[in-house]
């Protein structure tokens, strides 16, 4: 993975408005990180007390929110967590990044691995496999009967994110006994490319699934044996209850755009989202700016934007991007290989490519070994 070096083209800014936007800030790493926390924790207790006082109209209006709300943590909280960008403080970021995985499924190792080389090889198919393209912009009835209700068996294309719970519990399973499943399986193939590459990274993931199953597990006897089968409801599984929020956002990132090309203008998509998604999606909408500058924290990224908005692609709305990417997929169906172009503004022409430690940073998301070999 170390023959390909890609010259990335971003918009330049003054290193001085990038310093200062780079800047992470606990005060308002606790306005993101805790409010989602405290919107989290007050949609379980309503759900938690409406069950408690049977009233079923209501437990399962509160139970719909507390998943859509749960469903960001997974991908969306976890991914700007990993990045260490949050908060100043290196041990809130790893706390709020240990106990949103842990209540949230996610394996915070390998999907260190896998988006350090996301970043470093953005749509480059040979190195970056988080994203399996093509990917379908489904709009599958009986996928969204479960994005609305239960995720019991759904799967995006993604090796990360939003699978269905009997598969995130079995591969869990497999995780902690140090296998993963076949490889006649593109995301699992990607993932023992990783674990072979990095074996002590492989061995924390082995660790940490096997904390997920033991805290899940013990939950769930509490729950049995107190017969409060509410417990397991609101904690170990409303990441896969109504997750279509997180799934109509988070696919949007990518979905349809252009591979092999050093332009993240073309292979990356950013959203003009209302305050309260853009909230709950940790401000990923704004994705070019994030993959130009991932050492920005996500709540400065709207800045970041004014700053290079002259540079950028015209925003798509949330139902624009869902037309382009539905467009492209019928494409992609009757032309092998087709590529979308995207219009980018020609101020390009102006520029030339640079590379700066500061620019080129991806904050604290790489392990120690592949540090080092940071790309520029």
């Amino acid at each position: 993975m170390k023959k390909l070096r890609v010259n990335w083209y971003r918009t330049p800014i003054d290193r001085e408005d990038l310093g200062e936007l780079t800047l992470r800030s606990n005060y308002h790493g606790w306005i993101q990180a805790g409010g989602h926390f405290a919107v989290l924790l007050i949609t379980g207790l309503l759900t938690y007390l409406f069950w408690n006082l049977e009233v079923w109209w209501a437990f399962f209006t509160a139970l719909f929110f507390h998943g859509t709300v749960s469903s960001f943590l997974n991908g969306s909280a976890t991914h700007e967590l990993g990045h260490g960008t949050v908060f100043c403080s290196r041990k809130l970021n790893k706390f709020f990044l240990y106990f949103f995985s842990l209540i949230s499924w996610w394996d915070p190792f390998d999907y260190a691995i896998s988006h350090t080389y996301h970043h470093r090889y953005t749509m480059h198919p040979e190195f970056d496999r988080e994203n399996l393209s093509p990917l379908e912009p489904s709009l599958n009835p009986i996928l969204l009967i479960q994005l609305f209700s239960i995720n019991l068996f759904s799967k995006t294309g993604r090796v990360f994110g939003k699978g269905g719970l009997f598969s995130t519990i079995y591969l869990t399973f497999l995780s902690a006994l140090g296998k993963t499943g076949s490889k006649d399986i593109p995301s699992q193939e990607w993932l023992q490319s990783l674990h072979t590459d990095k074996p002590k990274e492989h061995h924390k993931s082995i660790m940490w699934s096997r904390f997920l199953l033991s805290f899940h597990g013990s939950l769930l006897v509490i729950a049995l044996t107190s017969n409060l089968w509410i417990l397991p409801l609101i904690i170990s599984f409303p990441v896969f209850i109504a997750s279509w929020a997180s799934y109509f956002t988070g696919l949007t990132q990518h979905c349809g755009l252009k591979d092999n090309d050093s332009d993240f203008r073309k292979s990356t998509r950013t959203v003009i989202m209302n305050p309260v998604l853009e909230f709950l999606y940790w401000h990923m909408n704004w994705h070019i700016e994030h993959h130009m500058y991932a050492a920005v924290p996500c709540y400065n990224l709207r800045k970041l934007n004014k700053l290079v908005a002259d540079d950028m692609p015209e925003p798509r709305t949330l139902v624009g991007a869902w037309k382009e990417m539905r467009k492209i997929w019928r494409k992609q169906e009757q032309v092998k290989g087709y590529q979308f172009e995207t219009k980018v503004p020609n101020l390009q022409k102006k520029h030339n490519s640079f590379e700066d430690l500061l620019a080129s940073s991806i904050g604290d998301l790489a392990p120690n070994s592949l540090r080092h070999s940071e790309a520029k």
